[in-house]
């Protein structure tokens, strides 16, 4: 069996989801099981919902949070509610990364909730260390601690350069 790695996909730039969705994609491809966890966005963001619905793929996306807009946009009030929410999410990756439940999982902006002060990376770096060699895990977001990068065996940074086309 192959060893699997921990990849991190961060910065300003568009397209860190799609782009760790593409490598879910792959796994699911070969047969293997891909779960996705989100945080920080809220119920209305459904775009990946279609992935559950293709057939002989094992593809299953979870969101705890309650609030139909993002965090950033919520009042404090919402906020510390979402924050459980967030917190049950995260002990559910918890969980599947020490059951070995899937083979590759994404961890949709589970970096924001770090800069968020949601969770300190300390509680990410021990899920973390609870990792199978077999599970390959991804995760997403716009900032990346020093602490965490011993952690990972890759690190990809996406900076969008907005071009004089684009401010015309």
């Amino acid at each position: 069996m192959e060893r699997e790695i921990t990849e991190v996909y961060y910065g300003n730039g568009k397209g860190k989801t799609t782009l760790a969705l593409g490598q879910g994609l792959r796994f699911a491809a070969q047969g293997k099981s891909v779960i996705i966890i989100q945080f920080l966005k809220g119920k209305e963001r459904r775009e990946l919902d279609f992935l559950e619905d293709l057939d002989n793929l094992d593809f299953k996306i979870f969101r705890f949070e309650k609030m139909d807009t993002c965090y950033n946009d919520l009042n404090e009030q919402e906020k510390a509610e979402e924050r459980t929410n967030i917190l049950n999410g995260l002990n559910f990756a918890r969980k599947v990364i020490a059951t070995g439940e899937c083979d590759f999982l994404l961890l949709d902006e589970i970096l924001g909730l770090m800069d968020k002060g949601i969770a300190p990376v300390e509680t990410i770096i021990d899920m973390l260390k609870q990792k199978d060699e077999s599970m390959h895990i991804v995760m997403t977001g716009r900032w990346l601690p020093e602490a965490l990068k011993p952690y990972v065996d890759s690190v990809t940074t996406l900076t969008t350069e907005i071009t004089d086309q684009e401010r015309e």
